[in-house]
């Protein structure tokens, strides 16, 4: 066949006008695409701003629909899920995320960490643990060590929480000698539960070693020799924690008390009592020494007088309170019915209250049952406050 050069001539002009053609098509598509997604993106990111949720997800929804591969949207959509308690749906979004085979590394171990948040937010403290363990060697490894360390407490897996706690003092993001002390506390009360009084006692031991000024690993000592029948050995340990945590007397004044009578020690431990109510005036102290006087024999009045005193420093309900139940008053028929109502009002003021979150509870907690908080009780009462 013979080869025509005309008809290649003729082609060519039209192969050029089809080519332009398509590279139009192509650049006013990628254009369109790319004034879309922003669109979306932006009025997603303003209902946010105005906190309007709802709206706020429907548009990073259509975001990602017009851009599947978009990761930092997923990101967004994931965390606006968990913020509103959508644990279901942010699992979703991040399982999603870990399934693609083109996300970066550092994405993945990104979305994993949220996949553990949204899991630690649903409660499931299995599958949170098992993510943030992978999360080890990672950048998000110290913020995964928190968390996992939250999870043990929260699941009162005291040992875990000792080695993690270990791990975040040796990685330099603080000391950790305070909670160390207390995972041995609670695992000596599991013991004392149990009746193994011997390992409970090593606990305790280890707790002082770890944390010498700490309140608690004596006071829980001290119970321990009380129940063991050593009340001469709990006395020496409360009076050992006077000197090293005198912020703590109102907590381990009552088992001074008890320990005191039954060694014999009572005269000196109120000498000790009034030493410390001098320098700092407190109800549970003032407590502590009435019981203390009227064990030796004095009247019922000088109770009284000691709540009068205290009225004359502190302006308090709760001694006024105490004060009056001993008083004989002008109309004695209505005492009855003023004590009960003295003694409903006051009910409130003898409290503790957590530093951190404000939950009130009648007896003092180590750790704050609403926030999970350590040491947010003061020793003192709401009154004292």
């Amino acid at each position: 066949m013979e080869f025509d050069l005309s008809l290649i001539l003729l082609a060519l002009p039209i192969v050029f006008v089809l080519g332009w053609m398509a590279s139009r098509f192509d650049v006013r598509q990628l254009r369109m695409e790319n004034r879309q997604a922003p669109k979306a993106y932006f009025k997603g990111l303003n209902f946010l701003l105005n906190e309007q949720q709802d709206q706020a997800i429907d548009a990073f929804i259509e975001a990602v629909q017009s851009d599947p591969d978009t990761t930092e949207l997923h990101f967004a959509l994931g965390n606006l899920f968990r913020r509103r308690g959508e644990y279901e749906r942010a699992v979703r979004v991040h399982q999603h995320l870990l399934s693609r085979a083109d996300l970066s590394q550092d994405d993945r171990y990104r979305a994993r960490h949220a996949l553990a948040q949204d899991y630690l937010k649903a409660g499931l403290l299995d599958r949170a643990e098992e993510a943030l363990l992978k999360l080890e060697g990672t950048r998000f490894e110290g913020s995964a060590r928190l968390a996992l360390l939250a999870n043990y407490e929260r699941s009162r897996d005291w040992e875990h929480a000792a080695q993690i706690a270990h791990k975040l003092e040796s990685g330099g993001q603080g000391s950790f000698k305070g909670r160390l002390s207390h995972y041995l506390c609670e695992q000596a009360a599991s013991c004392m539960a149990s009746d193994d009084l011997p390992q409970a006692q090593v606990y305790l031991t280890q707790a002082m070693h770890i944390a010498s000024d700490a309140p608690r690993p004596r006071i829980d000592l001290a119970r321990l020799q009380i129940r063991q029948g050593r009340p001469a050995q709990a006395y020496e340990t409360l009076t050992q924690a006077l000197v090293t945590a005198p912020a703590a007397i109102a907590l381990l004044a009552p088992l001074l008390v008890e320990s005191s009578l039954a060694c014999d020690q009572g005269p000196g431990a109120l000498e000790r009592l009034k030493a410390v109510y001098e320098e700092t005036p407190s109800l549970d102290v003032l407590d502590a020494i009435v019981a203390l006087e009227a064990a030796s024999g004095a009247p019922s009045a000088t109770a009284r007088e000691w709540y009068a005193h205290h009225l004359e420093s502190e302006p308090s309900l709760v001694a006024a309170a105490k004060w009056i139940a001993g008083e004989k008053l002008e109309h004695e028929q209505f005492h009855p019915q003023v004590q009960r109502a003295l003694d409903q009002a006051v009910k409130p003021l003898t409290r503790y209250r957590c530093a951190a979150c404000g939950f009130e509870a009648k007896q003092h907690f180590w750790q704050c049952p609403g926030c999970q908080t350590w040491d947010s009780y003061p020793a003192r009462r709401v009154e004292e406050l």
